[in-house]
Order: C-alpha cells, then sequence, then structure tokens
C-alpha cells in the first residue's frame, strides 16, 4: 500500500474531489477509499464530504489496484474521419482517452477497441492501442487514432517535428493584455507537488505556445491556442504561469473554482497533419460544444 501526501492550495474543494484530481483516479474510488478510512487531514480520518482549506495536510493511503485492462465496449463515438490508417474522433468532455487505475472502463480505448474490432496499433501496448496523443479528460476535442504501427510512427514523428497542427479554444482569467503573443518556457513535474506540471528549469522539456485574443470580457478572456510542442498541460501550465488560468481549473486554477465547468474551459479545436500513406495534408475541425458555448453566453461582454 503506498502512501501520498499532498498540501492544499485552494479552499473549498470537497475530500473526494480533491482526492479524484490528485491521485488521478475516478471520483467513485476515491469515495470508496476514504470510506476505508485511508485518507487523512492534518493527521485525522476524514468523511468524503470534509471541505478542505489551503495548507490542509492530505494523506491517502493507496490500495494496491489490479492492473486495468482495456477491453471492448459499445460506446458511441463522434468520429469526424476513418479510413485505413487512422480515425479523428471527437471526444466529449469527461471521456478519459485510457484505461488506467481508478478508470478501468468507459473510456476512449473501450470505445476503439469495439468499433476498430482490435485493429489499432500496438505501439503503446495493450492499455494505449492506437492512441498517438492524448488530451485531458475534461478537455474536449479532436485526436487522432492510427490503426496500424506504420502510421503511428509516422504521425508520431510528424509531433516530434512540430508539424503537426493543434489549434485549441478556451476561456481564461482576466483580461490578456495583448492581443496577440507567445509563452516559450519549459515544463515539468513541480517539485513541491509531484501532481503537477509547472514552468521549471531543471528536468525538465521545452515548450512554446501562441495565443491570440477572439473577445474580451468582464473578468476572463476568449482565446485562442496554437502548439508547438505538446506537453502535459501545456496550455493550463502556461497560461496560469502568466497569471490567466484556464476558467474551472481545479488544478492550476484559483482557490474558489468555477463548479459548474466541471473542469477546465478548453476544446481542442483543430488538428491537421500530413497523412501517412498519401501524403496529403489533411485539417479537420470541432465546433466548440454546448458547455463551453453556455458558459460564454453567461460572461458580460467589455
Amino acid at each position: 500500500m503506498e502512501i501520498k501526501t499532498f498540501i492544499c492550495e485552494q479552499s473549498g474543494a470537497r475530500l473526494d474531489a480533491f482526492v479524484s484530481a490528485a491521485c488521478d483516479i475516478s471520483r467513485s474510488l476515491a469515495a470508496d477509499i476514504i470510506d476505508q478510512g485511508l485518507v487523512k487531514i492534518n493527521g485525522k480520518v476524514a468523511k468524503k464530504s470534509a471541505k478542505l482549506t489551503v495548507g490542509n495536510n492530505v494523506e491517502v493511503q493507496m490500495p494496491d489496484l489490479a492492473e486495468p485492462e482495456a477491453l471492448p465496449q459499445d460506446i458511441p463515438l463522434d468520429i469526424v474521419y476513418e479510413d485505413d490508417d487512422l480515425l479523428v474522433v471527437n471526444k466529449p468532455k469527461g471521456m478519459v482517452v485510457h484505461p488506467a487505475p481508478g478508470n478501468p472502463d468507459g473510456t476512449l480505448v473501450n470505445a476503439l477497441l469495439f468499433h476498430c474490432k482490435g485493429r489499432l496499433s500496438g505501439i503503446n501496448g495493450v492499455l494505449r492501442p492506437g492512441i498517438v496523443h492524448r488530451i485531458d479528460k475534461d478537455t474536449s476535442g479532436l485526436l487522432i487514432v492510427a490503426k496500424n504501427d506504420k502510421a503511428h510512427n509516422a504521425l508520431a514523428e510528424q509531433i516530434k517535428e512540430h508539424s503537426f497542427t493543434r489549434e485549441y479554444r478556451a476561456v481564461v482569467y482576466g483580461n490578456v493584455k495583448d492581443d496577440t503573443g507567445t509563452v516559450n518556457a519549459p515544463i515539468g513535474r513541480d517539485p513541491k507537488n509531484r501532481q503537477r506540471m509547472a514552468v521549471v528549469y531543471v528536468n525538465s522539456k521545452p515548450a512554446v505556445t501562441h495565443y491570440e485574443v477572439l473577445k474580451r470580457f468582464e473578468g476572463f478572456t476568449f482565446m485562442k491556442f496554437r502548439l508547438e510542442t505538446g506537453r502535459t498541460h501545456q496550455i493550463r501550465v502556461h497560461m496560469a504561469s502568466i497569471g490567466h488560468p484556464l476558467a474551472g481549473d481545479p488544478v492550476y486554477g484559483p482557490k474558489k473554482v468555477i463548479t459548474e465547468l466541471c473542469g477546465q474551459c478548453l476544446h481542442a479545436g483543430l488538428i491537421g497533419f500530413v497523412h501517412p500513406t498519401t501524403g496529403e495534408y489533411m485539417e479537420f475541425s470541432s465546433e466548440i460544444p454546448q458547455y463551453f458555448t453556455s458558459y460564454l453566453a453567461k460572461l458580460k461582454e467589455i
């Protein structure tokens, strides 16, 4: 049994929600662990409904979890494009990309295994077949999936060479001063909290994010981002580092979370690549989903 310790940096979150995010497990599993008395706040066993405050020490005794197995599941997919080599899928907010402890099923991979009848690249192993790149659970939008190893290698090389087009839309806190700009800052594990990423200059990788302001609202800015690199949580970390975290972000945002968004307001709206077989450049786009448009409608334009 592994013991993990976290320091709470935001007030108001329920303990089960905090443990779910910090340990990267489902909320139901987090609640079950808490009910077993395996989670303490400042040394005392706590209930799952307990509200955290800044500075609380949260100790989690993580039980040994069985290695998940990816099995086909008949889950609807929003397929934007498909051929013998690849698929472009529009992932909904809230869907995990591949199985992991605490998220053994109901993932995009489970749905892909059913739809493709197992015909997916095997480069990333049995839990991530076909997955060339990922987006976070609470980020919606476009993902490319490889059906064979040849296509996977060709697409992965484009990502490595920064020739893979990825464009996002997001709402961030505050009024971003410049209409356009670039954040060029390396990203690595946060030395103070290994569950987070941060702009750090040791044990990190280069990260470049270009941005453009689309519309300004009272207290918020609607923005477009284009990635040169694809680091974990890149847009979320970069915008937080310049004082404009994403609206709804429970990890990098302010202490008071926008609960109605159920996670960061971020959508992968455009993807472009050279087809691994035909050599043709292909580009696909996805309109921002309802949760995003509903939130924009509530904001007061400046």
